[in-house]
């Protein structure tokens, strides 16, 4: 199966994509965002990396040409602009195509674990079912690993990533995990949110997620709200949605994560920790 036929592709505008995985039908399939600047390119969030997500966004023509390029063209030459792969976490559904990137970016408190290709705290969770179209003959999803990757920029909350003619704000959001970022673009009000906020269930269970962490996220969601730095959110996964919605699930959970909560939210990690220890452990052994 080739790149093109893997992956499927939507415009914004603004010159901002949506990209999915046409044949991973789950709960867990990632957005892939692809935002274009005059300067470079960001691609925010890489899914599960079965198929070659650079060479589907050349492509399918959703690459922009290098500053002098068009004039370079003329004389044989040409290029891409630079082009920037940014985990906004670790998590496998996200970072599994990190390793097809030359330059790759994540925050610090998940570097390490992106360079060890630790596929525990990736919370690697795949079965043969969800991917309807097996990516070659004889995949099994039982041998799925996200590979390590050296990161080329760890990135720290206030960093900002230039594209040129937009800048993109880090914003260090734990909770969901130790090293979830969102990427907020002021000038237009968007927030890149990855699985910081969507419009579902925050997830709060998994090894290194931390309730206190998450609320005070969620405190910080609705300020951004409050002040009127955000008008569209774009998350990690389902639909996009407004200032509204963002500010009604930030405070839902803050209003939730009490103590019953807290004791729901232990043992569902106790469990989570026990069924992912035995699935990478039998992932290595395979």
């Amino acid at each position: 199966m080739s790149a093109l036929e893997w992956f499927a592709h939507k415009s914004l505008g603004g010159g901002i994509y949506w990209i999915q995985e046409r044949f991973y039908e789950s709960g867990n399939r990632a957005n892939i965002w692809l935002v274009r600047g005059s300067q470079r390119d960001v691609v925010i969030d890489t899914g599960l990396g079965l198929r070659s997500l650079p060479d589907y966004l050349q492509a399918a023509g959703l690459l922009g040409p290098a500053a002098g390029a068009e004039a370079e063209a003329e004389a044989g030459g040409g290029g891409r602009r630079p082009l920037l792969a940014v985990a906004t976490h670790v998590h496998f559904d996200h970072a599994g195509g990190l390793h097809q990137f030359e330059e790759v970016a994540v925050h610090s408190a998940e570097a390490g674990a992106l360079l060890r290709g630790d596929n525990y705290e990736a919370v690697t969770w795949l079965s043969d079912s969800e991917v309807v179209r097996p990516p070659r003959p004889g995949w099994r999803a039982r041998h799925f690993r996200v590979p390590p990757v050296r990161p080329t920029r760890i990135l720290q909350e206030g960093d900002v990533i230039s594209l040129g003619d937009r800048q993109l704000t880090v914003m260090h959001m734990p909770g969901h995990s130790r090293g979830s970022i969102c990427l907020h673009d002021k000038d237009r009000k968007i927030l890149f949110s990855g699985d910081v906020v969507y419009d579902g269930s925050m997830i709060d269970w998994l090894p290194y997620s931390r309730i206190s962490d998450y609320v005070a996220t969620c405190q910080r969601l609705i300020e951004l709200v409050d002040r009127g730095l955000v008008e569209k959110v774009l998350p990690g996964h389902f639909n996009t949605f407004g200032a509204e919605r963002l500010y009604r699930l930030a405070s839902n959970y803050i209003s939730q994560a009490g103590v019953c909560h807290r004791v729901s939210t232990c043992a569902m990690r106790s469990i989570a920790s026990i069924a992912l220890r035995i699935t990478n452990s039998r992932a290595a052994s395979s």
